[in-house]
């Protein structure tokens, strides 16, 4: 059953590790740490990804800031309430790590990810100043023990004009890549504050019966 769970949310990354080590919380002793890493795109530019690791599997107290790393994983989510509303915060929970010695810049450029699961909120459609066509939908992808992640992902002409019309509840399986954006939330009148904003770039989108 695990493994079967573990099919339906598969992440590869390769990345540069930008940060150190900060802790997450705990289950059962066993301690999670967050950690970022840089992954470049095609067009050189970079993604930040978080990534969240137990101690387990790496000795969270040195710095290993500058090594690239190759991770694989889920991309999970969960809601942290703050103030008056729950914020969807992810990133990808690491099963498998393993640090990459040399310097070909096509081995640093992995970033794949694949997810069986269901539309949960209606495709909001719409088009750029440019006439670019994109669709931004939320996926449910089922965890064990009852759970969900819930992630947010962004398709792109073809693709959005396909996945348009989906309704919520409807099987799809997506092929992409993990992508970080800045945004400027307002907190109130006269503060605003940057912050990250991670969703799946697709590049393919399966409808399931």
């Amino acid at each position: 059953m695990t493994d079967k769970i573990f099919e339906n949310n598969q992440v590869s990354i390769v990345g540069e590790i930008v940060t150190e080590f900060r802790y997450s919380h705990e289950v059962y002793g066993e301690g999670f740490y967050m950690v970022d890493v840089s992954v470049n795109r095609l067009s050189n530019f970079a993604d930040y990804i978080p990534l969240m690791v137990s101690e387990r599997l790496i000795d969270t107290s040195k710095s290993y800031i500058g090594q690239r790393i190759h991770v694989s994983g889920q991309f999970r989510s969960y809601n942290r309430h703050e103030e008056v509303k729950n914020r969807l915060v992810l990133s990808v929970f690491v099963r498998e790590l393993e640090f990459i010695e040399g310097d070909d810049p096509e081995e640093l450029k992995s970033n794949e990810i694949f997810l069986d699961g269901y539309i949960c909120k209606t495709p909001i459609y719409r088009k750029t100043p440019l006439g670019r066509e994109i669709a931004d939908l939320l996926i449910a992808v089922n965890r064990s023990y009852g759970k969900s992640d819930y992630i947010p992902c962004i398709c792109w002409g073809r693709n959005a004009r396909f996945s348009s019309g989906f309704e919520v509840g409807t099987h799809v399986q997506i092929v992409g890549r993990i992508q970080s954006r800045e945004y400027v939330k307002k907190i109130s009148e006269e503060e605003v504050e940057k912050r990250i904003a991670y969703e799946v770039s697709v590049s393919k989108i399966d409808y399931m019966e």
